[in-house]
């Protein structure tokens, strides 16, 4: 079975790339981007069929199924032409209704919807935020993935993560290497952000425990606070920008794009190993190391920061 996905895997994104040559989806590098060539966009997509597979066979759910369906499609369309924030987040809302209400959070309390529609309205657009250097995107995707795989309230999604999981490989083959073939785009990066944020509330309505949250502590991090950061600078947090921190490590500081993409791989999997060794062998609230973890990454993410941009800083 994981032959035959994989071999319909490749051949869909071998046959995206003959539909974006034809229709010219590609990058072309601006001021703001992190890449000098012109490269194909929305190879992500194969994400996206990778979650359509899961269901035909019985492993995602159809709320799952439609959401990323949704999402792609209209991302697939702005990846081909740029359109309006109102159609583009009136169905990031009504997808991420889907998965919260396949996940039981519309049982809950009442006040839980809207904070949990927040949340993942946001992480959505922080994991396509993200998706901006050559690697990062896969790697940091396999290494989330691997930290729900071991989760044993997530033991009936193994089949939908290692579907994802191989996705996310034939996906990484055109793009984890220093002149990507392949970029994954809005319809990859939020495919992508739905199914990881679809696993994570079901991990946190099945245990009830924010400890969780670390397995995105990273992305979650630097997409945080650089908007802290931008706001304090009274900038305009909805313009395109270059002030994550890895786009500081990539572009000013001139370090190699797969280096710091297998940072934060190395990084949040680190936090992953941590957060299972925790979690299986616990004596005491979670809460405790979970905000010993968190203070010890904002305290570790200001002092990068700040090094590089006193070193950027002119005298």
């Amino acid at each position: 079975m994981y032959l035959l996905a994989t071999l319909v895997l490749i051949a869909s994104i071998l046959l995206y790339f003959r539909i974006a040559d034809r229709y010219n989806i590609i990058d072309k590098p601006n001021e703001r981007s992190s890449h000098t060539r012109i490269t194909i966009r929305g190879g992500g997509v194969v994400f996206a069929v990778a979650v359509l597979l899961a269901y035909f066979l019985g492993m995602a759910s159809w709320e799952l199924a439609l959401a990323v369906l949704m999402v792609a499609s209209v991302s697939f369309v702005d990846d081909m032409r740029p359109l309006s924030q109102l159609p583009r987040f009136s169905v990031h809302l009504l997808a991420s209704l889907l998965v919260l209400y396949e996940a039981g959070v519309m049982e809950l309390a009442l006040w839980w919807i809207p904070l949990a529609l927040f949340v993942f309205l946001g992480w959505v657009n922080i994991f396509n935020f993200m998706d901006g250097i050559n690697g990062i995107t896969a790697l940091y995707a396999l290494a989330v993935l691997g930290g729900f795989y071991f989760h044993p309230e997530l033991s009936d999604f193994r089949g939908l993560i290692e579907l994802v999981a191989l996705s996310v490989l034939v996906f990484g083959f055109f793009n984890i290497r220093p002149k990507a073939k392949t970029f994954a785009g809005d319809v990859g990066s939020i495919s992508m952000a739905v199914v990881l944020g679809y696993l994570m509330v079901h991990l946190l309505v099945a245990t009830g425990e924010v400890f969780y949250l670390l397995l995105f502590a990273l992305y979650g991090l630097d997409g945080a606070l650089t908007i802290l950061h931008r706001l304090i600078k009274r900038e305009n947090i909805f313009q395109p920008h270059r002030s994550h921190l890895y786009q500081y490590l990539a572009n000013e500081m001139g370090w190699g794009h797969l280096p710091v993409a297998l940072g934060y791989f190395a990084a949040q999997a680190l936090i992953n190993l941590i957060v299972i060794q925790v979690a299986t062998n616990r004596e005491i609230t979670l809460l405790f190391p979970f905000f010993i973890i968190i203070i010890t990454l904002i305290v570790g993410y200001i002092l990068a920061k700040y090094l590089i941009l006193k070193r950027l800083k002119p005298v």
